[in-house]
């Protein structure tokens, strides 16, 4: 899904701003090194927000470029990768998180308003399908069976109506809101068309609502990003899926290697071009980029295989070589 330079370029529901103010200090531009470091004094506020998805991400590269550096603010918000849009191409923001590649009426909007950007993938996420801890008789659904549960219109309320050898166990459905990248890509993959879906099921553009949900009910099903399966496994169990292959389960090495499928997928920054003119924001997007495997690893996330670090590599220098002429 990596997008070319020459089209990238000039590449909201609940307002959950969950903010988190995390001081760091940026580095020379073109001058700072991969650890973040510079004998520049910078300051300033770069403003992030988007996908809640790609949000643990971005604050585990604020604190790492923290660590070396004093003086700017990052706040990373989480309005959704949609929402998040919303306020890059209204001049909002300095990056754009988001859990799907921007859409071709979002990038309308930003030329609109003269907003040009670049785009980065720097991790993986595997889509994780969740069901409660006390849920001890669901392992493995098909696609097939994920589709009949979740397509529009869709009347199954009960466990035993998705497979008979199930028990008589009321089906309570979480899941991303509609201005989520989570929501985009599930409703894609598993139902054939983005944004067809069910509306009869609890949904947030927070995933630690959805870990809530159905954690707390044992008949409770819920999708969302790896690192938050990571992070819950005291809770929740993730459910195997046979994408036609077998069943597999998500994970670092079956998200990398494509056999979790079809529920792997890209992650991405979007930083804005005129931001980039900013130090602080420049040094911290080559840190980010330069840093994405430890990043990757600190948040819980998959790192990218070697033809998207090779591709990433060539973007970044890319975007070196522009600000340099």
């Amino acid at each position: 899904m990596n997008i070319p330079t020459s089209l990238r370029r000039a590449k909201a529901p609940l307002a959950l701003t969950t903010a988190v103010m995390l001081a760091a200090s940026a580095c020379g531009g073109a001058d700072a090194g991969s650890d973040g470091s510079s004998g520049d004094k910078l300051s300033g506020t770069i403003k992030v927000d988007g996908s809640s998805t790609v949000a643990p991400l971005s604050t585990a590269a604020a604190q790492l470029f923290q660590a070396k550096n004093a003086g700017v603010k990052v706040t990373v918000g989480t309005s959704g990768t949609g929402g998040g849009f919303e306020k890059f191409c209204a001049g909002e923001t300095d990056i754009s998180n988001a859990s799907r590649a921007i859409k071709d009426e979002e990038k309308a909007a930003c030329d609109k308003k003269g907003v040009k950007f670049e785009e980065f993938s720097v991790a993986n996420d595997g889509l994780s399908v969740v069901v409660s801890k006390d849920n001890d008789f669901a392992k493995c659904l098909t696609v097939e069976q994920l589709k009949k549960i979740w397509e529009p219109g869709s009347k199954v309320d009960n466990w035993n109506q998705v497979d008979k050898k199930f028990p008589n166990q009321k089906l309570e459905l979480f899941g991303a809101g509609t201005d989520s990248g989570t929501f985009d890509y599930f409703t894609d993959a598993i139902n054939g068309e983005e944004g067809a879906s069910r509306t009869d099921y609890s949904p947030s553009e927070d995933d630690n609502v959805t870990v809530q949900g159905v954690s707390g009910s044992k008949g409770g099903m819920g999708y969302f990003g790896l690192s938050y399966l990571e992070e819950n496994k005291d809770k929740l169990k993730a459910l195997e899926i046979d994408g036609g292959d077998g069943c597999v389960a998500p994970s670092v090495k079956t998200v990398q290697d494509g056999t979790y499928k079809p529920l792997s997928r890209p992650l991405f920054i979007y930083p804005k071009a005129a931001s980039l003119e900013k130090k602080e924001v420049e040094a911290f997007v080559e840190f980010y980029v330069e840093n994405n495997a430890d990043i990757a690893e600190k948040a819980q996330f998959v790192p990218l295989n070697a033809q998207q670090e090779t591709e990433l590599e060539k973007d970044l220098k890319t975007l070196q070589e522009q600000h340099k002429s």
